[in-house]
């Protein structure tokens, strides 16, 4: 008998496209288009390993959403674009 449904055996697992999660597929495909969109599909191809590489080091051990989280500290709320959170150069808030 065949499910309908599909359940997941861990809650905590992340939406995957392929083999990737989003921000590594996105790190992927990126630098894939742009060598793809100037004609240098090779140096497209190893840039993508590379960031793909460089990505899954960098999330080794910590939140799935650490790459956000760094982005928003780093580069401000105007990159993310989070609604909900004050603005990223406000270090110390009252309340």
């Amino acid at each position: 008998m065949s499910d309908k449904y599909i359940v997941p055996r861990r809650l905590d697992d992340p939406e995957l496209i392929g083999l990737w999660t989003l921000d590594e597929f996105m790190g992927l495909a990126i630098p894939f288009a742009w060598g793809i969109l100037t004609q240098h599909i090779l140096i497209g191809i190893i840039l993508s390993g590379g960031a793909w590489f460089a990505l899954r080091k960098a999330k080794a051990g910590r939140a799935s959403s650490w790459v956000i989280h760094a982005a928003y500290w780093y580069l401000g709320a105007t990159f993310v674009r989070l609604k909900a959170t004050p603005p990223s150069h406000c270090r110390l808030l009252a309340g």
